[in-house]
């Protein structure tokens, strides 16, 4: 059952779902079949370490173990960071006011995409309050997590043509240089060799 996402600006509460926008949606998809030459369709297996061996599908699986090689529960992992420090866990962005605070055109633009929704209101919402503000060339952000976990991604807000859009990503590191900047390179010293140092033995 698909949850509703609540949106807060200037005080104004409006809820909202979230239509995934997919690849296959705007250009379409391609399935590939293969068969053998008896007209059986083919199938992926893997190959055994031995080299020999074909493991149908469902025949591997992944666990967790210790340093001493002992099974272990995942829910008993604790993310740390780089320090050792344990992270908390972030809440899902649904079902809670999630409040839009104005972003800039080089915030949006530094993202790396992973994700593209079309919001569309509920009965009882009016998402034209939010798209007005939009149109008038607005962006908006919150932070959002669709199931909870370890850190938020970035959610944008833009309106194009009476439509939403939330553009959820990460933000980029990016280096900008100038268009004649040159980028330093590191010298190394030449090692003076002389051509009574080559053995031409060893090549």
């Amino acid at each position: 059952m698909a949850r509703d996402l609540i949106l807060s600006l200037d005080g104004r509460e409006t809820a909202v779902k979230l239509v995934k926008l997919d690849r296959e949606k705007l250009y379409g998809e391609v399935e590939i079949e293969a068969f053998d030459e008896k007209g059986n369709e083919a199938a992926i297996k893997v190959l055994a370490a031995d080299g020999k061996t074909l493991i149908d599908k469902g025949g591997t699986a992944l666990a967790t173990v210790t340093e001493e090689g002992e099974s272990i529960s995942r829910s008993e992992l604790v993310a740390v960071d780089d320090e050792g420090n344990k992270i908390e866990p972030v809440p899902s962005s649904f079902g809670i006011p999630n409040v839009l605070k104005s972003a800039s055109v080089d915030d949006y633009l530094s993202q790396i995409v992973k994700s593209i929704y079309v919001l569309e209101p509920l009965e009882e919402s009016d998402l034209d309050f939010i798209y007005d503000h939009l149109e008038a060339g607005n962006i908006y952000t919150f932070p959002f997590s669709y199931r909870g976990g370890l850190e938020y991604d970035n959610a944008y807000l833009l309106g194009r043509d009476k439509s939403t859009f939330m553009i959820v990503g990460k933000s980029a590191d990016l280096q900008f240089v100038r268009l004649n900047q040159a980028a330093p390179l590191e010298t190394v010293e030449e090692s003076q060799v002389s051509e009574e140092d080559l053995d031409f033995g060893l090549l």
